[in-house]
């Protein structure tokens, strides 16, 4: 079934779930992968992360997950990629959903500048209902978060991690880069208003 998904759609990146219960050879990871990387159609450009049996895990892949919300909070040596949820609680729906279990504005910018400076991609899960639609909490913090990034995308977009991650001292400053041939931009993503009212980066 996933070779004919590959074959049929031709996807850029492959993620992989469900896989804790036994190890890669269950599931013969390992042909599949060989096919995938060596004989697909989408084998030059093709990405995979790391959930392909139990132990595989932050272990072999292009991108590792290491854990659900794993979000290290320091440079990693290997490309990452944190996969949250909006809701705190569940990756699916749930009818019983509180507000507080919500991240805030807040905090998914905080979640998504720290990721992107120590070098990780954010992947952002709401759960959908049984018709296909999202609560519109999720669709508010969806749209917040696109027009959050309308206006400081280019410190996100295309961007790399800088030489240092965040600020140590007052830890609400996350700092990436972008470079142009000769020029570097260092963007500094600042997450609260400092009570002076001006901050030195």
């Amino acid at each position: 079934e996933m070779m004919e998904l590959v074959e049929k759609y031709q996807p850029q990146v492959l993620w992989s779930d469900g896989d804790w219960e036994v190890g890669p050879e269950y599931w013969e990871s390992l042909q599949f992968l060989a096919w995938l990387y060596n004989s697909s159609p989408v084998k030059d450009t093709v990405v995979t992360n790391d959930r392909w049996g139990r132990g595989i895990m932050c272990h072999h892949g292009d991108f590792f997950t290491c854990s659900d919300r794993y979000n290290p909070g320091v440079l990693q040596p290997h490309k990452w990629e944190n996969a949250m949820t909006v809701d705190r609680q569940s990756w699916g729906h749930r009818r019983n959903m509180k507000m507080e279990d919500i991240l805030s504005m807040d905090e998914l910018i905080e979640t998504l500048a720290s990721t992107v400076s120590c070098g990780g991609n954010l992947l952002v899960n709401v759960g959908p209902s049984a018709d296909g639609t999202i609560s519109p909490i999720f669709e508010e913090r969806l749209r917040q978060l696109g027009e959050w990034l309308n206006i400081n995308g280019e410190a996100i977009y295309n961007s790399q991690p800088w030489t240092s991650q965040n600020d140590s001292l007052s830890g609400d400053t996350w700092y990436t880069s972008i470079k142009g041939g000769e020029d570097q931009a260092v963007y500094g993503i600042v997450l609260g208003w400092p009570q002076t009212g001006s901050k030195i980066l």
